[in-house]
């Protein structure tokens, strides 16, 4: 495809979904929320845009309960999926996981309560999963051992340099609830990843999305396909609500990466510009087809580019 601005495409694409919280069953979640249609959602979605994710990173809370059936209905959901996409899987524990069907029922691994860390490969770029959770508690901490392993991994750069994907976000939160449930000793994991090729770090947890900076790496927490925490309720409060759902799109750059929401629905299309237009600006000169898109006193009509873009 024609290059229209000044920088070239990706060198990796990822899409970043988090806590589908999916329920044994299909029941819904509180008893209204239909997160397993919100995820084929989201998925449809994913697979319509043809954006052609290398890799879906799952960051955590993906069944509710821990429920058995959850996990296989999760991978029933997903997998014919991200085979149809060309993606692999990357699966992120989360508090409402536990370390033992997560590994018997996503990975089919024997089942442990050691922390499910593990690193991936994808063309060159390097995405480790940490288990940030703690069992039997909902906020995150990080043992000596898991910090320790990580610095190991971190020692070699990748060459692409490394996206960490873990549930707790570490950085701060609005929702003094929230706070409560908050990754514990940052300190010790900025430590860390100061200084190494940690290019991004991929979060879920707090269902809202949100940015921010963490030992000097940019950090992009996805919001739920489940339910979303309401920002704009009344402060001392936190208030789930079954709307504003979405997942993020990651795109790799050779020095930067970029982050993308994605809202999850169907929604009234007010204005179009189609295949046929693009390739109607594509046949033009690039002096032409800025003078054509970009200038406000631009003579042509969309009918005219989509001519162009239809002669073979």
């Amino acid at each position: 495809m024609t290059q229209f601005g000044q920088y070239p495409a990706p060198t990796h694409v990822i899409a970043h979904i988090s806590d589908t919280h999916i329920l044994g069953g299909d029941r819904p979640l509180y008893g209204t929320v239909a997160t397993h249609e919100n995820l084929l959602r989201a998925l449809e979605q994913l697979e319509r845009s043809g954006s052609n994710p290398e890799a879906i990173v799952f960051t955590g809370d993906l069944a509710d309960l821990a429920e058995p059936d959850a996990y296989r209905r999760l991978r029933e959901i997903v997998e014919p999926a991200a085979a149809r996409i060309g993606a692999r899987v990357i699966w992120v524990m989360g508090n409402h996981d536990e370390r033992f069907q997560f590994a018997t029922e996503l990975l089919d691994e024997t089942g442990t309560a050691e922390p499910q860390d593990r690193v991936y490969d994808i063309a060159g770029l390097r995405i480790i999963a940490l288990d940030s959770t703690v069992p039997g508690y909902h906020h995150g901490d990080l043992t000596d051992a898991q910090l320790a392993w990580l610095a190991a991994v971190l020692s070699t750069p990748a060459p692409h340099g490394t996206l960490l994907a873990m549930h707790h976000p570490p950085i701060p939160t609005p929702l003094e609830l929230m706070a409560l449930l908050e990754l514990h000793g940052q300190d010790r994991l900025a430590d860390v990843i100061r200084g190494t090729d940690v290019r991004g770090v991929l979060a879920g947890h707090l269902h809202y999305s949100t940015h921010s900076l963490f030992a000097g790496v940019p950090v992009s927490v996805a919001a739920a396909t489940c339910y979303i925490l309401d920002l704009s309720a009344p402060l001392h409060t936190m208030s789930g609500i079954d709307g504003s759902q979405a997942f993020n799109l990651v795109h790799v750059y050779a020095d930067q990466v970029v982050h993308s929401v994605v809202p999850i629905g169907t929604f009234a299309e007010i204005s179009e510009f189609s295949d046929v237009f693009v390739r109607g600006l594509e046949s033009m000169t690039p002096e032409l087809r800025l003078e054509a898109f970009s200038s406000k006193e631009s003579t042509f009509t969309v009918d005219q580019v989509e001519a162009l873009g239809s002669v073979d």
